[in-house]
C-alpha cells in the first residue's frame, strides 16, 4: 500500500472567502485580526476533510508586507496568532486530529509570483524573524510559493538550521516553459539546491495542468515530491501591493476534476499533494476519499 501526505488547500483563499469583506492587501491575516474563529474554522474544516497536514495563516504576515501593508509592530503577534489558532483547531478536534502535523509558513517576502532581488543576507535575516517565532510550534516548515531560486537558498539554510522536516515548494510559470516565474529554469532551480538535504520537492499555486508537466522533472529525485495547485484563470493581475479580488476562479475545476489531476501527479511519482488558492476543504474531502478508494494510505510527514 502506497502512503500519500495529504496537504490542506487554500487556506489564505478560503479565509478571505468566508469573511465576505472587501479585499485587502494583507489578505487572510487582516481577516485573522477581526474575525480569528474564521480561520480556525478553515482549519478544522480541512482537518475533518482529511488532511495531514495543515499549514498556519501566516502566509501575508511577512516583515516586509507589513512594512508596505499594516503595521510592522503587528508581525509577531500575527505571527504567534496563527500559530495558536493553527494549534487550538487541532487539539479542539481530540483524537480526529491526533496524528495531524501543523507546518509552519515560509513564504515569498514580497508578494506571490514576485522575485527577491533584495541581498541575500537581508532575505536570510528576514526568514531567521520568521523562523525564531514559529520553530518552537511547528512540526514541519513548508516553503512556499517560491518564485526564485535566492529566495528558496535562503529559507532553505534558515529552516535546516532547526532539525525539523524541510519541504520546499516552488511557483511555476504557467506557460508550460519549464521555468518559475522567475524565469529561471527548473534544472537551474534543482542544481542550485542539490547541496541542501531538504525532506521534499514540491511545486504549488500553478494550474495543475502546468504542474502535471513541471513533475516530469522530479521523478529520477531521490526524494519525496508532489504539488498542489492553484484554481486561478491567471495570476498576472496580482502584482506587490494589489487585492486578490483581482484574481478569477476557474469555472472548470470542482472537486472531481481537481482530484483527477491530483492522481495524475501521484501516478508520476508524486507522494505529498493538496491544494492551493481557490482548492476548498471540499476538494481535498472528495480527494481524501479517492485516494482511500484506491487503496492509498493518507499518512503524516515521516
Amino acid at each position: 500500500m502506497k502512503n500519500i501526505v495529504l496537504l490542506d488547500g487554500g487556506v489564505g483563499q478560503e479565509v478571505y472567502k468566508r469573511a465576505g469583506k472587501p479585499a485587502n492587501p494583507m489578505w487572510s491575516s487582516s481577516v485573522m485580526m477581526s474575525q480569528p474563529h474564521i480561520v480556525k474554522e478553515v482549519h478544522q474544516d480541512f482537518i475533518r476533510a482529511g488532511a495531514s497536514v495543515i499549514t498556519i495563516n501566516s502566509y501575508s504576515s511577512t516583515p516586509t508586507r507589513l512594512r508596505r501593508d499594516g503595521k510592522p509592530e503587528w508581525f509577531e503577534e500575527l505571527q504567534t496568532q496563527a500559530l495558536t489558532l493553527a494549534s487550538d483547531a487541532r487539539d479542539e478536534l481530540g483524537a480526529m486530529a491526533g496524528d495531524v502535523q501543523i507546518a509552519g509558513c515560509l513564504p515569498p517576502l514580497i508578494a506571490s509570483y514576485t522575485s527577491n532581488e533584495h541581498p541575500f543576507s537581508e532575505i536570510k535575516g528576514e526568514y531567521e524573524q520568521i523562523v525564531a517565532i514559529q520553530k518552537p510550534y511547528v512540526d514541519l516548515f513548508l516553503i512556499e510559493t517560491i518564485s526564485n531560486i535566492k529566495e528558496a537558498q535562503a529559507a532553505i539554510e534558515v529552516a535546516l538550521q532547526t532539525g525539523k522536516k524541510v519541504l520546499l515548494s516552488f511557483t511555476l510559470a504557467d506557460n508550460l516553459s519549464n521555468q518559475l516565474r522567475s524565469g529561471e529554469t527548473i534544472e537551474e532551480a534543482l542544481d542550485s539546491i542539490k547541496q541542501y538535504p531538504i525532506d521534499a520537492l514540491l511545486f504549488n499555486c500553478s494550474f495543475p495542468e502546468t504542474i502535471s508537466d513541471g513533475l516530469k522533472a522530479l521523478g529520477h529525485l531521490d526524494k519525496p515530491f508532489g504539488g498542489y495547485a492553484n484554481g486561478f484563470t491567471s495570476v498576472e493581475p496580482l502584482k506587490p501591493g494589489k487585492t486578490v479580488d483581482l484574481l478569477s476562479a476557474r469555472y472548470d475545476l470542482g472537486e472531481k476534476k481537481y482530484a483527477q489531476h491530483a492522481m495524475d501527479w501521484i501516478k508520476a511519482g508524486a507522494t505529498i499533494i493538496g491544494g492551493c488558492c481557490e482548492v476548498g476543504p471540499s476538494h481535498i474531502d472528495y480527494l481524501r476519499r479517492q485516494l482511500q478508494q484506491e487503496g492509498y494510505m493518507i499518512v503524516p510527514l515521516k
